[in-house]
């Protein structure tokens, strides 16, 4: 006896989305299609989605988990750049039966900057997972970098992935090595300033601490000539 697997409505939602967006203008979809192409109920869709944009963060977080549980330890002796660069030409392999529908998505949002800035959250979180799953650090200043970076790197190989249609993906996997490469010399020339100025920040520290010790001695004096009655003389 086959037992049939649940039916999963979020899964059915993006999925949806993404066969009519293949075809249709983005701004041309209505929630209304995107529910009854699902099979589901607008207060269902409504349960799941608040937008179709977050539609589209649905998807970037189903990808991130089909890469994530892919992802090994395989590559934990390799360089940085080469643990990045396998994790995002994965991602690019689960995105590959929507490619249709994000090439027109991405010619249609061009233009509509809220959209955009609502997908680069949604690219920095999915970014944050990707680094770590390449066992790379977010955290720090120097982290924040990398993680824009990332975002960088993704964003621009991605148009070049949108456009290759060879199987083999050369052109992407070139674009990535390069901008991986620039991205890295970026990072080395942070982290090289951050070693030049690490004395002037121990300075700027100690200053900063001597102005707090003054002001809490301060405090500590007109609170003992609260006391005092000649303090309001």
């Amino acid at each position: 006896m086959t037992v049939e697997a649940p039916f999963d409505k979020r899964k059915a939602i993006i999925d949806a989305l993404m066969r009519l967006a293949a075809t249709r203008a983005w701004n041309e979809i209505e929630i209304t299609d995107v529910a009854q192409e699902a099979g589901v109920t607008l207060a269902e869709f409504r349960d799941l989605f608040p937008s179709k944009g977050a539609v589209l963060g649905g998807l970037s977080r189903q990808i991130d988990r089909k890469v994530l549980e892919e992802t090994t330890d395989d590559l934990a002796g390799e360089p940085a750049r080469e643990r990045i660069f396998d994790v995002i030409m994965r991602r690019f392999d689960a995105l590959e039966p929507y490619k249709e529908a994000l090439r027109r998505i991405s010619r249609d949002m061009q233009f509509d900057p809220l959209s955009l800035s609502a997908l680069h959250q949604v690219a920095v979180n999915s970014m944050r997972f990707m680094l770590a799953a390449a066992g790379i650090g977010t955290e720090g200043s120097l982290g924040v970098l990398k993680l824009q970076g990332a975002v960088l790197v993704y964003s621009n190989t991605m148009r070049t992935w949108l456009d290759d249609d060879d199987p083999a993906l050369a052109k992407t996997m070139a674009r990535l090595d390069r901008e991986l490469r620039r991205g890295e010399r970026v990072i080395e020339g942070a982290e090289d300033l951050r070693r030049l100025t690490a004395p002037l920040r121990a300075v700027g520290r100690a200053l900063r601490e001597g102005r707090r010790a003054a002001r809490r001695e301060r405090r500590q004096a007109d609170e003992g000539d609260a006391d005092n009655p000649a303090a309001a003389i």
